[in-house]
């Protein structure tokens, strides 16, 4: 295919100042005609996938920081028994909101920052079916965000003498959530934890908002605007696990919405769900929250798989192997997911059929994940592979994956698991699936995508450096964490008295988080020197697969000049390399591409989330005045839905004129 420079022409007759439009106010080629010269306004108002995903990706990594922060804390104040450098509560707040940070502001997010840039991209497609519900979703998991976190900033506030707690919240200390990432019942209830519980439900709920909107527009986007000819077992594989995930996030999150509106009815208006003195059950809430937190897992856990089935072959310069069964595995992964809840429940003492049952069905969701593996395997083998970044940190996906999946399996036996339930060992496996797993994948999509992103090339070595200090620092953090939970210490606890074997194994813990730390600030050095890099990446720098490679990079607010039509799995592949009728052909579309306008409205609407979410938080509290935040932020909603709905469909045309060098 011949490479192309495209123009961006506009038809007159929507915008008629055409001096607005010189090239020189792009910013990495995503500024629209009707933007605002103003960047700022531009990025706030953008509906474009890319920009959306981008901003996604800025407010992971910074979330990211900020749970590690609170991660070093954590092992700091465990690396010596008895150490008082924190208070017990002040742990229990880091530890919980370590967890929440991590998979609800970092990971997830993380991922959604690739699915909004690169399925538009894969499929060949202008944007999101509805571009101003990404836009929603993204500054909904904005305000979420900000609710969670709302009581570091009272008692930041109260530290300096700028906020003084009154009425119910005066001396507790407690605008945290300490209850757990899992916030398991009875803890949870007014007699042992104040508003920043309250925080935690109303920012989880609207983070569900946010998940859940942006889901069901992946999964139109991805079934309604595939380009001519993809076919669904043509779509990229990371596609197939964004379309996965976004169902398992559909049928998941009602779970966990119920048992917080359930907990918010316990805490607010007097009712027993999870009382045991008014008949109700704490069970319930392990339950509920497991049927969500195990989809959530994998919810988590797919995206990685999908990248790394992308990077796998682009670097091995051979086919995926066993594309069919690496999809089949993913939606088996996820069918499995809502299987397997209650072995996180085994010592709750839900009798031996059950325990049976969820213990065979824990052994036989491995299956499908050994399955994947083989295939990686199998596509490395006998490929001529390149160890460009991107792979380095793929391949270490693969075994410290693996590494996290065989102390999986030993807890779907029910006797060890009565062991290991709650102790450091279950730490080691989830962190080794998590960090290990996940993050190392994460870093390979950053390390293979962020040239299309934003047009500049790695420079350097620094790359290899940082997945030494990544994988080192992992396996020095959470292996002996095996050994210590063996040795019987629990998890969540602030500290522990010297003679029980885990003085040692805690110090080189510590050691290992730090050196982990420095893996990752590594990383963000060297993605600053990529955007100051004065190296262009080109189109296909690494000589890819799939669709998204076959814009310019980065691509313009239109993706592709003319609506490209498949004729091939690995469809840029079979463009560049193979047979004449194997190639990218072109819809006619003279009469140009129509483009969605930007917006206001979606922030304003998601903005009204937080009066919303902290009103109904401090009212519990007995702050005075908070039902009027609360009302406040209804009306916002209310307002900017009204506002959104009336703005019509506008938008403007788009005449690509290609050029060919």
């Amino acid at each position: 295919m011949s490479t192309t420079n495209t123009t961006e022409v506009i038809n007159p007759s929507v915008h008629n100042d055409l001096a607005e439009l010189k090239p020189e106010i792009s910013d990495l080629g995503l500024r629209r005609p009707d933007h605002s010269k103003n960047v700022f306004i531009d990025w706030m108002t953008t509906v474009d996938h890319k920009k959306i995903g981008l901003m996604y990706g800025a407010m992971a990594l910074f979330f990211l920081l900020v749970g590690g922060l609170e991660a070093l804390i954590i092992r700091t104040q465990l690396a010596v028994p008895e150490n008082d450098l924190i208070s017990a509560q002040r742990y229990n707040q880091l530890f919980t909101m370590h967890g929440t940070t991590m998979i609800f502001l970092a990971i997830m997010p993380l991922n959604a920052a690739f699915f909004n840039f690169l399925v538009p991209l894969q499929i060949g497609a202008r944007d999101v079916a509805f571009p101003r519900i990404n836009a929603f979703s993204l500054w909904a998991f904005v305000a979420g965000a900000l609710v969670i976190n709302f009581g570091w900033i009272l008692q930041a506030l109260e530290m300096f003498g700028l906020f003084t707690a009154s009425g119910a919240t005066a001396g507790k200390n407690d605008f945290v959530p300490a209850m757990g990432w899992f916030g398991y019942a009875p803890i949870t209830s007014t007699e042992f934890t104040g508003a920043g519980t309250d925080f935690w439900i109303m920012g989880l709920q609207i983070l569900g908002v946010a998940s859940l909107s942006a889901s069901l527009n992946f999964i139109v986007t991805i079934i309604n605007m595939r380009a001519p000819g993809m076919k669904m077992m043509r779509l990229p594989v990371f596609t197939w696990m964004t379309l996965i995930v976004s169902l398992l996030i559909i049928f998941a999150f009602p779970a966990i919405t119920v048992a917080l509106i359930q907990l918010m009815f316990d805490r607010v208006f007097g009712t027993n769900f999870f009382s045991v003195a008014g008949g109700g059950q704490p069970i319930l809430w392990q339950h509920l929250f497991w049927i969500f937190g195990h989809p959530e897992v994998y919810i988590l856990v797919l995206p990685a798989m999908g990248i790394v089935s992308e990077v796998l072959p682009t670097f091995a310069r051979k086919p995926l192997f066993g594309y069919a069964i690496v999809v089949f595995s993913g939606a088996v992964i996820g069918f499995l997911g809502f299987a397997v809840w209650s072995h996180h429940m085994f010592t709750t003492g839900l009798g031996k059929i059950a325990t049976a049952a969820f213990s065979l069905l824990t052994m036989a969701i491995a299956v499908p994940t050994g399955v994947k593996i083989f295939n990686w395997v199998g596509t490395l083998w006998g490929g001529h592979i390149r160890f460009h970044a991107p792979m380095i940190f793929a391949v270490g996906f693969v075994w410290m994956f693996m590494m996290g999946g065989f102390s999986g399996i030993m807890h779907s036996s029910a006797p060890a698991d009565a062991q290991q339930q709650d102790s450091y060992f279950v730490i080691a496996h989830f962190h080794y699936v998590a960090i290990g797993g996940i993050l190392l994948a994460i870093i390979s999509g950053i390390y293979y995508w962020l040239p299309k992103m934003i047009g500049k090339m790695w420079q350097g070595n620094l790359n290899i450096w940082v997945g030494i200090f990544t994988v080192v620092g992992l396996n020095i953090t959470f292996f002996p964490m095996h050994f210590l939970g063996l040795l019987g210490q629990p998890r969540r606890t602030h500290t522990y008295l010297a003679g029980f074997g885990w003085e040692s194994y805690n110090m080189v813990c510590t050691i290992g988080s730090y050196i982990l730390a420095f893996g990752v600030v590594l990383l963000l050095v060297d993605m600053i020197r990529c955007f100051r890099s004065k190296k262009l990446a080109g189109n296909d720098p690494w000589d890819a697969r799939t669709l998204e490679w076959a814009t310019s990079s980065p691509p313009k607010v239109y993706n592709f000049a003319a609506t490209p039509v498949i004729n091939a799995r690995d469809a840029y592949w079979a463009d560049k390399y193979g047979p004449e009728n194997r190639k990218l052909g072109e819809v006619d579309e003279s009469h140009g591409i129509h483009m969605p306008s930007q917006s206001w409205m979606p922030m304003v609407a998601s903005a009204g989330f937080i009066p919303l979410g902290l009103g109904l938080s401090l009212m519990q509290a007995g702050v005075p005045y908070a039902g009027y935040a609360a009302i406040l932020g209804l009306v916002i909603i209310a307002l900017g839905i009204s506002l959104w709905a009336l703005e019509g469909p506008g938008g403007y045309h788009l005449h690509p004129k290609k050029e060919t060098n």
